[in-house]
């Protein structure tokens, strides 16, 4: 099979069309499916269409992640609901989270919630992450936490409130008792920032597991190798074009 082109930087005053955001949307979300990082047909992708008003791209109620496409993805307002005709349902609570995130922070463009096995025992763990790995190292100060407070729902508005504050300008949470939440400028950035924080998870289950001690490097050496990882724009640009022309050969049907 011959090389693919090398692909162009990407442009950092692009302004996303509503149809490439639906394909990037629909590509994370197979992606989720394809990685094992799915609940059945709970939990949310979603992103910001531009224009006026606030009006949201997300999963209609009931698909799996491994069928949804770009143009099953449905737009909702800022409470959820529908916002253009469709023939499946929408979640209104399963999106509370997102809409406090979207609105209490406009540079949450895309925001992603998963129950992974991993992120969920991590959520569990009152030490939180820790900087086990390499990879883990890039998340230090970059992680946010907020306490459970019961599923998530309209009966309690102020925990919205309380769960922005807690974000702050991070591009990642863990929802203690709960799951995993990132936030990006774009789709791709939100998925890097999940995809590595899931792995993160992994990486320190599979270290405590062991029933030998961990070695934790020095404060100094983990700051410093998070200094390392670039941030701004491009992030998580390079693989996030691995991955799509990956779908193409292999889930097409994505773009449509």
């Amino acid at each position: 099979m011959p090389l693919p082109a090398p692909p162009r930087r990407p442009d950092p005053d692009h302004v996303f069309t509503e149809q490439e955001l639906r394909e990037d949307l629909a590509a994370a979300y197979r992606l989720i499916a394809l990685y094992g990082m799915t609940d059945l047909v709970f939990t949310h992708l979603s992103v910001r269409v531009p224009g006026p008003g606030h009006r949201f791209l997300v999963n209609p109620y009931g698909l799996l992640f491994e069928e949804i496409t770009a143009s099953s993805l449905v737009m909702v307002d800022a409470e959820g609901e529908p916002a253009q005709p469709t023939d499946w349902p929408v979640n209104p609570a399963g999106f509370v989270i997102h809409s406090a995130v979207h609105l209490g922070r406009d540079s949450a463009q895309c925001v992603m919630h998963t129950h992974t096995l991993a992120g969920m025992a991590v959520a569990a763990q009152a030490g939180g992450l820790l900087p086990l790995n390499q990879i883990s190292m890039e998340f230090d100060g970059r992680v946010a936490v907020h306490d459970y407070e019961g599923v998530a729902a309209d009966d309690n508005l102020s925990e919205r409130e309380r769960l922005v504050a807690d974000l702050g300008d991070r591009p990642c949470m863990i929802l203690r008792n709960h799951g995993l939440l990132t936030v990006g400028a774009t789709v791709r950035e939100a998925f890097y920032w999940m995809w590595y924080l899931e792995q993160s998870c992994r990486i320190q289950l599979a270290a405590q597991g062991s029933g030998v001690p961990l070695a934790i490097p020095s404060a100094e050496t983990v700051a410093r190798t998070r200094a390392q990882f670039s941030m701004g724009p491009t992030k998580g640009w390079l693989p996030w074009q691995a991955l799509k022309r990956k779908l193409d050969r292999e889930q097409p049907d994505y773009r449509s």
